[in-house]
């Protein structure tokens, strides 16, 4: 974790810091990628490259020091990859245009919502929000004050209004949900000491045991946070902006649970780069 998109919100670019763990990052997968026989090494980027400044720069040092074959993803590519990575493993063929799937990508600098059925996307959009950028925007206390929280929420509601048109909010038939605030919950509310990414794929995360969670969280001090069984460590900053988002998703789409999710974007990357 990076946390590559840390201050884009307010200064429009990848800070030199970010830039520098992102390299060193980039750096071992390469050593790694020299023990494999892979035929193509693909890096993809997404909202905080995307909207940065200095963006290419990035993907630039990825190719031409680390030897990816850098692609920084428009909207479009992000939401079909996120789609196809998280129903890779699932029948699609039950839903149709008036009951489709949702898939939530809740990221650090954004949180892309994907609408299909089978395997045709009926509606995506990327909004601005994400952990990071909403912790950065909201957040300076620890632990968080209520006001602050509530920042978060008002915000998101406000941005989930703008983004989402009325004929996409109901008939939710499945809803997957992506990334690392719905696998957190799943891994807290299992209690694993140690995340076992088989048991956290599709846990269903119900709004009690969200709220449960939230409630208990809330309280606690960042290091409190990253004693939780279950909780990455270096996700205890910003899994309160991320349980917030989540919050405001559900219940803007009017869903009672949501599934977490494994198989994200970067399986969908895999597949689509690997069929070409």
């Amino acid at each position: 974790m990076t946390r590559l998109g840390a201050g884009v919100d307010s200064s429009g670019r990848l800070s030199d810091e970010a830039l520098e763990r992102e390299y060193g990052a980039l750096a071992e997968y390469s050593a790694a990628l020299e023990l494999s026989p892979v035929e193509r090494a693909v890096a993809v980027m997404t909202s905080a490259v995307r909207d940065a400044t200095n963006g290419q720069q990035l993907a630039d040092a990825a190719t031409e020091t680390f030897g990816f074959e850098a692609h920084i993803l428009t909207g479009d590519e992000e939401a079909r990859m996120t789609y196809l990575g998280a129903t890779s493993d699932i029948d699609t063929s039950p839903y149709d245009a008036s009951h489709p799937i949702l898939v939530i990508d809740i990221g650090g600098g954004s949180t892309e919502f994907v609408l299909g059925h089978g395997d045709q996307l009926d509606f995506h959009v990327s909004t601005q929000a994400g952990v990071v950028r909403q912790a950065d925007r909201h957040i300076e206390h620890d632990p968080p004050t209520a006001a602050e929280l509530e920042a978060v929420a008002l915000d998101m509601r406000s941005i989930l209004e703008a983004a989402i048109p009325p004929e996409h909010r109901s008939g939710i038939s499945r809803a997957l949900a992506v990334a690392g605030t719905p696998t957190a919950l799943a891994a807290i509310a299992q209690q694993l000491d140690e995340y076992d990414p088989a048991r956290v794929h599709g846990y269903k995360v119900t709004a009690a045991e969200r709220d449960k969670i939230f409630a208990r969280l809330r309280t606690l001090t960042l290091e409190q946070r990253r004693q939780i069984p279950g909780l990455h460590p270096a996700r205890a900053d910003v899994i309160l902006p991320g349980i917030v988002i989540l919050c405001e998703v559900m219940d803007f789409f009017g869903l009672d649970a949501v599934e977490a999710s494994e198989h994200d974007i970067l399986r969908g990357a895999a597949l689509a780069y690997a069929s070409e």
